[in-house]
């Protein structure tokens, strides 16, 4: 820290302003976890260059070159990040709009996909998908044609997906578990009611204070996807909800990887987001957006980059996991991935 931030963390102390305090100093920590991030990469680059250089045979620069352009993409995409939407000024009513939208969900009769009602169970396992076998919940451009034309709400089947999600992590008692981008901590807080050791982290100071109001026993700390403020190996699973498609594809991988550090040699990821199934599905939506000239959806897919769920199941499957998939609506998925070794 700088003598101008002890200044400032000691006039925070003088005042007795114990919990701004708190959360300047876990700026600061982020923001040292940050450069300690991009300081590994950027070691893990040099040795993969040295070891190009050791290979027998003459050095093909131009590897060299791919692999700095690389590098240097990367990092462009972990700094240039921010919050376009501005979470610190709907934290006083995040819950209120996630159950309002998730009510609706259930009274429009085209809204496709299993409607389940708060109380009832998980979808049972002969729903679920295991990647690539997808036919029981494989997109057809016709399967869209109602929902684009209904309204769009972003929280479509919120407690089913958070539920789904709670249901397949089935954390052990004291289990480390990590949510990231936690809002208010609703899925964080069911995990927490199973029994586990939850750390929730949001980008948001104010989601983070309506956190630590509902579940004080919670471990919650200031922190985003692309710079996790954790020590490598910290948790036993990673769990996100309706945050991943904030990011770029790009930030997206970054993302997985953070994850993947974080977590123990048998560490599990369950992601619950909007999804398209494959590129197909997507391009289907955009037109159909667009020959409805249906506002909301291409806002949302102006603002938003949600993942295409196969190339989330193949990456994840070239790192080692096995995955599964289960479909809530034409674009709300949950997915598991459990490492292999």
């Amino acid at each position: 820290m700088s003598l101008q931030d002890i200044t400032h963390a000691l006039g925070e102390i003088d005042q007795g302003n114990q919990q701004r305090l708190e959360e300047y100093l876990e700026l600061q920590q982020a923001v040292m976890y940050a450069q300690w991030i991009e300081l590994k990469r950027m070691m893990d680059t040099t040795q993969r260059m040295i070891d190009l250089n050791r290979q027998d045979g003459p050095l093909d620069v131009s590897h060299l070159h791919d692999l700095a352009d690389s590098a240097r993409r990367l990092r462009e995409a972990r700094q240039n990040w921010h919050d376009r939407w501005n979470y610190d000024t709907q934290a006083a009513i995040h819950d209120q709009r996630v159950q309002a939208e998730g009510r609706l969900s259930t009274e429009h009769p085209n809204s496709e996909g299993r409607h389940h009602s708060a109380n009832a169970s998980p979808i049972s396992d002969e729903n679920e998908v295991s990647h690539p076998h997808q036919d029981k919940d494989h997109y057809t451009p016709s399967d869209s044609n109602d929902t684009v034309q209904s309204s769009f709400y972003l929280y479509h089947n919120y407690d089913e997906a958070l539920e789904q999600t709670t249901y397949w992590i089935s954390p052990a008692l004291g289990e480390r578990g990590l949510d990231i981008g936690t809002g208010t901590g609703n899925l964080a807080g069911k995990l927490l009611q199973q029994g586990a050791d939850m750390t929730a982290i949001d980008q948001s100071r104010e989601m983070l204070r309506r956190c630590r109001t509902k579940y004080p026993e919670m471990h919650v700390k200031l922190g985003n996807f692309l710079a996790l403020p954790f020590t490598d190996h910290s948790f036993d699973f990673v769990v996100s909800s309706f945050a991943f498609h904030h990011l770029s594809p790009d930030q997206q991988l970054l993302a997985l990887q953070e994850m993947q550090r974080v977590l123990t040699s048998r560490g599990r990821i369950g992601l619950t987001d909007l999804m398209f199934v494959d590129a197909a599905h997507r391009d289907s939506y955009i037109r159909q957006a667009e020959t409805t000239g249906h506002e909301e959806q291409l806002r949302a897919l102006r603002e938003r980059h949600f993942p295409l769920l196969g190339e989330l199941c193949n990456w994840l499957e070239q790192q080692g996991y096995v995955t599964k998939h289960v479909r809530h609506n034409e674009l709300l998925h949950t997915l598991l991935a459990i490492p292999l070794r």
